[in-house]
């Protein structure tokens, strides 16, 4: 097998990850995943301000600790830092090795960017195969723009095992595998439903490994005497983070996620197996994004009795003070009855501000909030002082015929080697929506009580684009018996009423006893853009898991033996 590590997650994850990964244990290869819509964005308007940049500047600084035992070691490193800018992040690698007399040999990928004039990048999510053609030319570091992330671990394997465009299950497994830990400690414990159960709390959980196989199977894993747990629950939660239907597409397989089938193997080790590819779309995903324009917020802390009126107040007296357009007012409604203490007492108003105008978008706009001090409802205070506007982004999802993006890999030497599209490519997947499962009734027959969601499932959720992902996976056979057919989509607009007036996709994942939803437009324009309280919804399913149900008595709450007996197993 092939030993593969991460050492990041997103731009700004745990600075040591690296060097606490090389120093761990055994690896072949360390990967990093530097790039999110909302990183896009900001590497472009680095870039705007000086167009050598365009990459993720922390890397250079991280490898710069490491990179002489990466290659005492012969570790090698694969990483998507290069962002906009692979070449310029290349040539700052072989300024730093020279500088530290280090004999790195240094590959990139290039071909990503999509020349868009009416944007301010668009990038094609590139597949593996160009990482591999680096590797293979003898790179000890391979950089990267915009690739799919799991094309971070598919390329080594590739590299490894000379996998062919044919090698459609192969090629599956080792996406599953890229997805499992593209998002660092995620995998081992991090942001987990459950984490009060794990042996540390949840406190300092280690980054993981991939032991992929020729087979495209692989262990999950993470170094001896580190943080967090790898457990079927753990993998479950990251297999459910970010995904839409089963058919899971990418630039060199689609992935089927309902073959997926975990058991454990161990202390912190969870076998993934069974999955199974079809030929990729005949497009790639293009992701572009633009400045929308300019936004500002300040917020009224509105305390004790008549919040509504209060609120009512702030609204007429800001909309006469800069006009109606762009304004949104959020009321968010912390405030307790007979409470002891001004915060408990308090509710929060939130007033955004989206406008063309910068000069309206700023100071125009929070100086006429702050002048209501002494002038508005009683008791009036604000959290924010006044300030300028910020420039906000867009992200839109478009796509490119993978026969017009020219992917290349440029090896060591400068040897420039184009990557062919595939040959072989499939119809997009017919859509796998259920809006509603039928025999809901049923599923609540028998004695029940009341209780928090999550007291028998776990959830996670995040983004993509300005739609939301929100994966429930039960803890036993029972409670996913019971979870698939109570949990429709009309349930969840009564537990979550900002979902009942969009599109919801439903999704179910058996093998995972998981049901996933695709939330259309919750996060408006996307994460740069939105003014809402957890604009990535990443705190969406733990809102889900707090809701107050008729949970049946026959559904076990605590861990499943799922966890680690291998008596109950997916």
């Amino acid at each position: 097998m092939i030993r593969i590590g991460n050492a990041s997650g997103f731009y700004g994850d745990r600075f040591t990850a690296w060097r606490e990964m090389l120093d761990g244990g055994e690896l072949d290869v360390l990967t990093g995943d530097y790039l999110a819509e909302l990183t896009m964005l900001i590497l472009g308007r680095d870039r705007l301000r000086d167009p050598n940049l365009g990459y993720a500047k922390t890397f250079l600084r991280q490898l710069e600790t490491c990179l002489g035992t990466a290659l005492d070691r012969g570790v090698r490193i694969v990483t998507n830092a290069g962002g906009l800018n692979p070449a310029g992040l290349a040539a700052a690698i072989e300024r730093l090795a020279d500088r530290l007399g280090l004999p790195a040999r240094v590959g990139y990928v290039e071909g990503d960017t999509i020349e868009r004039p009416d944007a301010l990048t668009a990038n094609a999510y590139l597949g593996a195969f160009g990482i591999a053609a680096c590797l293979d030319g003898g790179a000890d570091v391979v950089v990267t723009g915009r690739v799919t992330d799991a094309s971070l671990v598919v390329g080594p394997a590739i590299a490894r095992y000379g996998w062919s465009r044919d090698d459609l299950d192969q090629l599956a497994g080792a996406t599953v595998a890229g997805h499992l830990i593209e998002c660092g400690a995620q995998v081992t414990g991090g942001n987990f439903s459950f984490f009060t159960e794990l042996p540390d709390g949840g406190r300092r959980p280690g980054f993981p490994i991939a032991e992929v196989y020729p087979d495209g199977s692989t262990v999950l894993t993470k170094h001896p005497g580190t943080g967090g747990a790898v457990t079927v629950e753990t993998v479950t939660a990251q297999l459910l983070y970010e995904i839409g239907g089963p058919a899971y597409l990418g630039p060199d397989v689609v992935t089927r996620l309902d073959t997926v089938t975990l058991r454990p193997d161990g202390p912190d080790r969870v076998l993934v197996s069974g999955v199974h590819g079809t030929p990729p779309p005949a497009t790639l995903k293009v992701g572009v994004n633009n400045l929308g324009g300019f936004r500002n917020s300040m917020t009224f802390v509105l305390c004790g009795l008549d919040i509504e009126a209060k609120a009512a107040l702030v609204r007429g007296q800001v909309e006469e003070a800069v006009g109606k357009d762009g304004l949104e007012f959020v009321l968010a409604r912390t405030d307790h009855p007979d409470a002891v203490d001004t915060e408990a007492a308090s509710a929060l108003l939130h007033v955004h501000l989206h406008d063309s105008d910068r000069t309206r978008a700023g100071r125009a706009f929070s100086a006429a909030a702050v002048e209501l001090a002494l002038a508005s409802y009683p008791g009036c205070t604000l959290t924010t002082l006044p300030g300028d506007a910020t420039p906000y982004g867009v992200f839109t999802a478009d796509t490119a015929p993978q026969d017009a993006v020219s992917h290349v890999a440029v090896l060591p030497g400068g040897e420039r080697v184009p990557i062919a599209p595939p040959i072989r490519t499939g119809a997009p997947p017919a859509p796998e929506t259920e809006t509603s499962p039928g025999g809901g009734a049923a599923a609540v027959e028998g004695p029940t009580r009341r209780g928090a969601l999550g007291e028998v499932v776990g959830a996670r959720s995040g983004d993509k684009g300005g739609d939301a992902n929100l994966g429930v996976w039960a803890r036993s056979d029972a409670g996913y018996a019971w979870l698939r057919e109570w949990l429709t989509v009309e349930r969840l607009a009564e537990l979550l009423p900002e979902t009942d007036s969009l599109a919801v996709h439903r999704y179910e994942l058996p093998n995972l006893r998981a049901v996933n939803f695709v939330i259309e437009g919750l996060l408006g324009a996307g994460v740069a853009a939105s003014t809402r309280f957890d604009p990535q919804a990443k705190a969406l399913g733990e809102l889900l898991r707090s809701r107050i149900v008729d949970l049946p008595v026959n559904v076990p709450t605590g861990p499943a033996a799922s966890a680690g007996t291998g008596e109950e197993t997916p």
